[in-house]
């Protein structure tokens, strides 16, 4: 009896232990899915600090190699003065009145984004564009160009092949072209010559700057920085927080990158659809809804046509052939169906029921903005 008893005892204790195991897991996984429902952000992702910025360098320089795609010396004045400039510095004089026809040269503007804490002799990226005629840039070789900042100092020097990601063919007065050929890029193709001094080592504190002003997200970075390093941090506006630093400047680097790694729930983006009025892109997030509305759709079409007719006099006759043209013009307007869009949380529900409409993404931009106008439209409108 004893022995059936401490068993059972046994079994009581087992279960108890098993049920206070499935408890714990199940707390686990809840806390697990409230994490992923929090979307939670490392401050670096959405955030910087203050004085960590890019700069940008500009520059003019020359696209040589070019296979007869160039400039037209003859209507690009400057590309032939950039010429003789360039050969003067490399030792080599024109005779005065050389009429220069170059085919296998190009003008081009040199841009690059010089990033924080880059120290010379390091290499970064640069894009070359043209701004002459020239057909293509393809398989050319951009020659030493200086790059300068705002302040007309020297910060790197670019040089090197230009990589044009297109193709283009002309024969017969006909003509194909893939993709831009009139700008590419040098992968690490500019060399730093000089650094941009940086603010982030100096004061007793430093700045973390958000890069969307939200007044919620500032006060949970301040807080979960304060968890980190109490009493340290505190939200000035809806955009900057202000942290005190360790005054030496190797604690500083590592409590920056302590702070930088700290998690926190991501802001909630407000709805918006961007729209490219250009290209007819049209680009929505999942926070935009739309109410319940009516939309008619019809195209308005105007043809031109020219009718020739020809009047030919007898032959014993002293008349001359005459050809008039007489124009033609003929309006058709499609018949726009009105169409109930239901209201919709869901962004495929929103994508289909204009998809259902029948109108291509140009014809969209008028009809977003008029549900704007409407109310219907439940988002911020940006067209670019």
């Amino acid at each position: 009896m004893a022995t059936r008893k401490f068993h059972v005892q046994k079994l009581m204790r087992a279960a108890h232990f098993s049920m206070r195991t499935f408890w714990r897991a199940l707390a686990v996984v809840f806390a697990m899915c409230l994490s992923a429902n929090a979307q939670a952000e490392r401050i670096k992702d959405i955030a910087t600090i203050g004085g960590m910025r890019d700069n940008q360098l500009v520059g003019y320089g020359l696209v040589t190699g070019l296979d007869g795609s160039g400039d037209q010396t003859t209507q690009t004045p400057f590309t032939v003065q950039s010429i003789i400039n360039m050969l003067g510095n490399l030792g080599v004089t024109l005779p005065p009145g050389s009429n220069l026809q170059l085919k296998n040269v190009a003008a081009v503007i040199v841009t690059a984004e010089l990033p924080a804490y880059v120290r010379p002799g390091q290499r970064i990226d640069v894009t070359v564009s043209s701004i002459g005629n020239a057909k293509s840039l393809k398989g050319g070789t951009l020659v030493m160009t200086p790059l300068k900042g705002i302040d007309g100092q020297i910060y790197a020097i670019a040089q090197g092949n230009v990589a044009v990601i297109g193709a283009g063919a002309q024969a017969g007065g006909a003509q194909q072209t893939i993709n831009h050929l009139l700008a590419g890029r040098i992968p690490s193709g500019a060399t730093v010559e000089r650094a941009v001094p940086a603010m982030v080592g100096e004061g007793a504190s430093v700045t973390v700057e958000l890069k969307e002003t939200d007044f919620n997200t500032a006060n949970r970075v301040a807080a979960a920085i304060n968890k980190v390093a109490p009493n340290s941090a505190q939200a000035l506006d809806g955009r900057s927080i202000q942290v005190l630093a360790p005054a030496q400047l190797s604690e500083r680097v590592a409590f920056l990158g302590q702070i930088e790694n700290i998690e926190v729930a991501g802001p909630r983006h407000g709805a918006r659809v961007v729209v490219n009025a250009r290209t007819g892109s049209i680009v929505m997030n999942r926070n935009v809804t739309i109410e319940n509305c009516a939309v008619a759709h019809g195209n308005l079409t105007v043809t031109i046509d020219m009718n020739t007719r020809v009047s030919q006099p007898p032959p014993v006759s002293l008349g001359t052939t005459v050809v008039t043209n007489t124009p033609q013009i003929s309006i058709n307007q499609d018949g726009g169906t009105v169409m109930n869009v239901r209201g919709s949380a869901n962004l495929a529900d929103v994508v289909k029921a204009l998809n259902a409409i029948g109108a291509k993404p140009p014809d969209l931009v008028s009809i977003l903005q008029a549900m704007k106008a409407s109310g219907a439209l439940r988002a911020e409108l940006e067209i670019i």
